[in-house]
């Protein structure tokens, strides 16, 4: 005779040190709590005494992108579901008080009926180092514009002769010019001090500035290999294909629809009607850093793509304001990106191209003249250093109409 076992539905309050679990059976009764070790060992313990309540079925977790994505990967690994948990209603928690067995429970009785369904990034890929980049990149971009507005700053103050020599330059030629000052020992004080703190900012502006660029360059490279069709795509650059990819995560497929994408990005329109008023207000929540970056590619595609700006004149003799324009087109673009995440076509790569090229007897300038291009682009597209799928497409069907 079969035993059967109970199912069990787990939920996590994450923390940094030690994350709390409770246990609830199908009827929703608790069966119990813990506290494990937020650590390897701490994750092995905890699915353990899961275990013993019956079958796992499903695990609610808070925080997966943060404290609890260390557990996350260690039950994905184990072949439990697991779905990510808003924070209680505040309204349930004011009437219940706040505690974390109390958030746990809420958690696991979330994962039961169905009301955490999100499914979490894996965080086990490609994507994931793309996104512990930007971080850097982030903070590193930051920190060198906090330095240019010192360094302005005390040129603002500077003696005379300083502000004369500085009066015109943009911020990075003063960078280049106050980098090689030395400060003398037969100086003034008050000189000596503000060539050493100009020299200083404008150090540290180069260095920042060195450290960005090759942040970039291993963006660059990440990005075309965790998905080189949406690096194509026009007005994708690194910095606008590492927030898509980081906001989508390395399981994309967790998005079901592309509407849910664009909700994602705070792309999607949101419903404001009551009684016999109808309309709809722009959405203010989801991943700010990708609507940032579906908004950048729509300016750039409002200044270079002649599709794009057709779009907008027809929809500005219509009425619309340039605001109302760029929010359609982040909600177009949001469609187009989410294809390409989901399932990117194939593109052809720039080594594959030079080969063919050169197989032909072909030149750059040659191929260059064909597609109507500039050499440089030609060649940035076989190093991989310029992506744009329309022209490699191009590329390739020239090079095979030369084949035939």
């Amino acid at each position: 005779m079969t035993s059967h076992r109970a199912e069990v539905f787990g939920g996590v309050d994450t923390h940094k040190q030690a994350h709390v679990v409770a246990a609830v059976d199908s009827a929703g009764r608790l069966l119990g709590t813990a506290q494990f070790a937020a650590d390897g060992c701490g994750y092995e313990q905890l699915v353990c005494w899961l275990g013993r309540w019956g079958t796992v079925c499903r695990v609610g977790v808070e925080g997966t992108g943060s404290y609890g994505a260390g557990l996350t990967r260690h039950l994905a690994a184990a072949g439990i579901e697991t779905v990510e948990v808003n924070r209680p209603n505040r309204q349930a928690r004011r009437r219940q008080g706040k505690s974390d067995i109390v958030d746990a429970e809420a958690a696991a009785r979330a994962a039961l009926n169905g009301d955490a369904v999100g499914v979490p990034k894996s965080g086990d890929g490609c994507v994931e180092a793309i996104r512990t980049l930007s971080v850097a990149r982030r903070s590193a971009v930051k920190a060198r514009t906090v330095a240019a507005n010192q360094l302005n700053a005390v040129a603002v103050t500077a003696p005379e002769r300083f502000r004369a020599r500085l009066r015109g330059l943009s911020t990075t030629e003063m960078v280049q010019v106050c980098a090689r000052w030395r400060p003398a020992v037969a100086d003034d004080p008050a000189v000596r001090a503000a060539k050493q703190a100009m020299r200083a900012l404008a150090t540290r502006c180069r260095s920042l500035t060195a450290e960005i660029d090759g942040l970039d360059a291993e963006l660059l490279a990440l990005c075309h290999q965790a998905n080189p069709a949406l690096l194509g795509a026009v007005g994708v650059g690194a910095d606008v294909a590492s927030a898509l990819l980081v906001a989508a995560g390395d399981n994309p497929s967790r998005m079901r629809s592309e509407a849910s994408f664009a909700a994602l990005c705070g792309a999607s329109p949101t419903q404001a009607s009551s009684g016999s008023t109808i309309r709809h207000r722009l959405n203010r929540g989801g991943n700010r850093q990708a609507n940032n970056a579906l908004w950048r590619i729509a300016t750039t595609r409002l200044r270079s793509d002649q599709r794009t700006i057709d779009y907008a004149q027809r929809r500005q003799a219509e009425g619309k304001t340039r605001r109302e324009i760029i929010r359609c087109l982040k909600r177009h673009i949001a469609r187009e990106i989410y294809r390409l995440l989901t399932d990117p076509p194939q593109v052809p790569h720039g080594a594959d191209l030079r080969r063919q090229r050169i197989r032909h007897g072909l030149t750059i300038a040659d191929s260059a003249q064909a597609l109507n291009t500039y050499t440089s682009r030609i060649s940035e597209l076989e190093r991989s250093r310029y992506h744009n799928r329309e022209l490699a497409e191009r590329y390739q069907q020239h090079l095979d109409q030369i084949s035939d």
